[in-house]
């Protein structure tokens, strides 16, 4: 009967589509004005100074286009790529950044001032966060040496060697850390007083994982598409979903609704997975048909998923550049934004059905989930996004990039 009721809502192409919107097909911009000046006569060569003086070359206006910089502030302390950012919780006024250069920085977001540099890390740093009260900061570099600074004293106060590192994340309401590694093992310590409990591995890599909002369970997912359900203090799995319930390949990211009730799966299979918490059971499964791919074994990895606070809505990235939103209720497709590049990140406003994405051209872009519109499109940076996160009120983006860089936006709409 699952199996029915799964292939009842399974999507395939585009049947369900109630609108595209390309890229191409965007609010014109200031490059897209000339095609509006029907009435100038483009054949006269007039006078070569007065051309030089008003109007661009093809390769100018390129040029022009590669420099445009919509941001606000440039953070460029890091000597390497920038994987990873976050923004405090209490105030939303402190980003933290992890990067290729073996370190993390805290900075203020309204003038880039360093007030912590965390140093003492063997690898590039993936992973850096804010705990839930924004008093501390773990910072993970990619060999498995986790740090844990005071933000106040600006002292390391703790720190753990574990394997290779594939992910970190704060508890939501304690300051607890949890952690996945390379070997399948997920770890979780009480900081500073170091009381650690371990999750036992499958014996494959545990690639994504995250507690639930009531901070008694924890979800991960693993390199075999197996995903477990853990009781915290029991340290038992209280569900597995595997086989035809789970995913065929590795999971790549994961998602709740509010009260946790509802978990959002990705994998490099192609297929996003709506997951009822309590029973453990799949009831949904979303994907779409790659770009341009007619070969079924050609898989479209999912990078990214996320609920809308607001509105039935989940959005689903894909690897080919698709943003898909789909409805909760009915799973049916209601919008498919198409990007130029690969989605790396998707994250929805809390309190809006506008989502964002960055890409891997560069590129920042605000969606209205309900409408279907772009709304914005940010640039600046010279390499692909990693990642990104904006702020409660939704004011601002702090973006990090291969080209060393993170960047403050300020996000202007005109409904604010």
């Amino acid at each position: 009967m699952e199996n029915a009721e799964e292939s009842a809502i399974e999507l395939h192409g585009d049947e369900e589509i109630i609108e595209v919107i390309d890229l191409n097909n965007a609010e014109p911009g200031p490059d897209d004005l000339a095609d509006d000046l029907g009435d100038v006569d483009f054949e006269d060569p007039g006078n070569p100074e007065e051309d030089d003086a008003g109007w661009e070359t093809e390769d100018e206006m390129e040029a022009d286009e590669a420099e445009q910089d919509d941001s606000e502030l440039t953070f460029s302390k890091h000597t390497g790529s920038v994987f990873c950012v976050s923004l405090d919780p209490a105030t939303n006024s402190l980003a933290v950044t992890g990067g290729e250069d073996d370190k993390a920085y805290v900075w203020r977001v309204s003038n880039g001032e360093v007030l912590l540099e965390c140093t003492g890390h063997k690898d590039s740093v993936t992973c850096a966060m804010f705990s839930h009260d924004s008093s501390l900061v773990a910072s993970g570099d990619m060999s498995g040496q986790i740090k844990v600074w005071k933000v106040e004293t600006k002292e390391e106060i703790w720190s753990f060697e574990v394997g290779d590192l594939e992910w970190l994340e704060w508890h939501p309401c304690a300051p607890v850390l949890l952690a996945g590694t390379n070997d399948g093992n997920v770890w979780m310590w009480k900081v500073p007083a170091g009381d650690c409990k371990t999750f036992q591995s499958p014996g494959c890599q545990a690639t994504s994982g995250q507690f639930l909002p009531d901070g008694k369970r924890a979800a991960v997912g693993y390199e075999d598409g197996t995903i477990r359900l853990w009781d915290l203090k029991h340290g038992n799995s209280i569900h597995v979903i595997k086989g035809h319930d789970g995913h065929k390949g590795a999971l790549t990211c994961l998602a709740f609704n509010k009260d946790g009730s509802l978990m959002l799966t990705g994998s490099v299979d192609g297929c996003a997975k709506l997951i009822n918490t309590t029973t453990g059971k799949v009831v949904g499964v979303f994907s779409v048909e790659a770009k341009g791919s007619k070969d079924e074994e050609e898989s479209n990895s999912v990078e990214s998923v996320g609920f809308c606070n607001i509105l039935p809505l989940v959005a689903v990235a894909y690897l080919d550049g698709t943003l898909a939103i789909y409805d909760l209720s009915s799973h049916v497709l209601r919008h498919r934004f198409q990007h130029e590049a690969g989605i790396v990140h998707l994250q929805w406003e809390e309190s809006s059905s506008v989502v964002s994405t960055c890409c891997l051209d560069g590129a920042l872009r605000l969606w209205d989930a309900r409408s279907g519109n772009l709304l914005s499109e940010y640039r600046g940076h010279t390499a692909e996004i990693l990642d990104f996160t904006i702020n409660r009120e939704a004011t601002l983006a702090v973006t990090a990039s291969g080209d060393n860089q993170a960047k403050v936006f300020c996000l202007q709409r005109p409904d604010r």
